[in-house]
């Protein structure tokens, strides 16, 4: 199994997946020896990736997912030992923030920063979902008391913190439009472009401003490569995927079929 991790470790490494991904194999190392169940943190689409590479590489793993609810972005793992034959506890807990939406608008930014601002790591934090007058947050159920505790405020604004239900959050449903059009090259910046509906000099500006990742990291060059399958998401504008290649049209441009959603 050294081999094996040591391999993994090396193939992430100088990517922003590098701690990451120790921390991972050190979890699943951990399955493995106590022949039981590991949980995770709140792991990002692209940690989720990861977690599935480390079990497979490892063997005598599985790995489950879970968010709290149907659809959800971020997920815990469950390592489990292939002799584990119990069900998996993702202790996850639903945290109820409300205010007065008459008076003030609150969105997933100013709730994840009020967070932020109080020492919590990412880890312990699943998805945000905002309305009009409350947000609720997914955490880990051991942080509960905290959140209740000292989440007073959010933006400025006084907030009331409370226990909710996971099954009062519903399935998550997205929109999602398809969009052919024609770009020069399969670079970053022109199918952004292309599918957030902006220049291709805004684009490369807010990849050089690091809010656009593909494959849920961040872009670091807008001359980088895109292929089929890709996905790049950009910070409040939803995700991108690159549905199809199509090939050349008689200008030579590159035709292209994309899925955005909402």
């Amino acid at each position: 199994m050294q081999d094996a991790r040591e391999k993994i470790i090396r193939y992430y490494k100088g990517t922003e997946g590098e701690a990451t991904a120790v921390k991972l194999v050190d979890f699943a190392a951990q399955a493995i020896k106590n022949r039981k169940c590991k949980l995770t943190g709140f792991l990002s689409p692209f940690e989720q990736e990861m977690a599935g590479v480390i079990a497979k590489s490892l063997g005598e793993l599985n790995v489950d997912f879970y968010g709290g609810y149907r659809g959800a972005e971020r997920q815990r793992a469950a390592f489990c030992h292939e002799d584990f034959q119990g069900t998996p506890n993702f202790e996850i807990a639903v945290i109820k923030a409300e205010w007065n939406g008459e008076f003030v608008r609150l969105g997933h930014r100013d709730v994840l920063g009020s967070i932020m601002n109080l020492g919590v790591d990412r880890e312990y934090i699943g998805d945000i979902i905002a309305t009009r007058e409350c947000a609720k947050i997914l955490v880990d159920k051991k942080m509960c008391d905290y959140f209740i505790m000292n989440l007073t405020q959010i933006g400025g604004t006084s907030v009331k913190s409370s226990l909710d239900e996971p099954e009062n959050i519903s399935a998550k449903e997205e929109r999602i439009k398809e969009i052919k059009a024609t770009v020069a090259s399969l670079r970053a910046d022109s199918i952004a472009a292309a599918g957030f509906g902006m220049s291709r000099s805004k684009a490369a500006t807010e990849i050089l401003a690091e809010k656009i990742k593909l494959n849920w990291q961040t872009v670091k060059n807008a001359a980088q490569s895109v292929k089929e399958g890709d996905v790049l998401s950009m910070r409040g504008r939803g995700r991108l995927e690159v549905a199809e290649v199509r090939g050349q049209t008689k200008k030579g441009r590159i035709g292209v079929l994309l899925r955005r959603f909402f």
